[in-house]
């Protein structure tokens, strides 16, 4: 469920019509409409708070968008411009199609979401669904999403891996080139290779391979993650569960088929391989 919702979910930021739409606000970069947009139901916050959120960015990456992307526009007008790239991506990639079960499970899964000690989760989910499906639906995923992500903080937190450290150890364990993970995510090559030598401290890796110990941890991490992120599949149920993943299947496909972000991504997902 996660796939499914994290590639309808990702439209948000890696698509040209979100680029557009962003470029027409008045953002300097496609990162400052990333932060931008994705910060704003939080409000305007301090760059402080959008690090601490969003985790695993460097936070100069962060404050060259944070607050800077304040005076460009208010949260509003983001949350405004975001839904105006995702119905435009959307429209592009998966047409007319009618979507209005879907979201109703989605949005229904939505409403169980655990907020609680979940920033970013909290404050997407008391924003008011669209009404029209596709982007219902959309909201939806965004709330399922962030929640499961914000649980996924908690247990990175509890398992004292720091940002760069989860970074480096991610990387190892997916055989995502570190270059490119370090420029995603705005680390330097000095800081990539202190934290890699505090996870060899650990024990967790041995020069640039990971170990046993490692992916153990990194196995764990995951387990705890879903078990954190099940509340919402519970309460919608095995069937209806089952019923949302059918219905979002063809629907992740085209996108990722169509998305250049979900084949190439620092999540090491390719949405057509998982889901052939």
């Amino acid at each position: 469920m996660w796939l499914l919702c994290e590639t309808y979910h990702d439209v948000t930021y890696f698509t040209p019509e979100s680029r557009a739409a962003t470029d027409a606000l008045g953002c300097k970069g496609g990162w400052m409409g990333y932060f931008g947009m994705r910060a704003a139901p939080l409000g305007a916050v301090a760059p402080e708070m959008v690090i601490s959120a969003f985790y695993n960015f460097h936070p100069r990456m962060v404050r060259r968008a944070i607050p800077y992307a304040w005076q460009v526009a208010s949260p509003e007008q983001y949350l405004v411009t975001r839904l105006t790239g995702v119905d435009r991506a959307l429209q592009r990639m998966i047409g007319d199609r009618d979507l209005t079960e879907a979201a109703e499970l989605a949005q229904e899964a939505a409403r169980n979401a655990p907020t609680a000690g979940r920033p970013l989760a909290a404050a997407n989910a008391i924003i008011e669904p669209p009404a029209e499906p596709r982007l219902k639906l959309w909201q939806a995923t965004t709330v399922l999403r962030e929640s499961r992500g914000d649980g996924h903080i908690a247990v990175l937190v509890a398992a004292s891996l720091d940002p760069a450290e989860t970074l480096v150890l991610f990387a190892a364990d997916h055989d995502v080139d570190p270059a490119y993970m370090r420029q995603a995510r705005g680390w330097s090559e000095a800081e990539w290779a202190a934290a890699a030598a505090r996870l060899e401290d650990r024990g967790l890796l041995d020069g640039s391979s990971i170990t046993q110990a490692g992916r153990d941890l990194r196995t764990d991490i995951e387990r705890r993650t879903d078990e954190a992120a099940e509340a919402p599949w519970q309460a919608l149920g095995e069937a209806r569960t089952r019923r949302l993943a059918e219905l979002m299947r063809p629907i992740a496909l085209a996108l990722g088929e169509q998305n250049e972000a979900m084949r190439r991504n620092p999540m090491a997902i390719d949405v057509v391989s998982a889901l052939s």
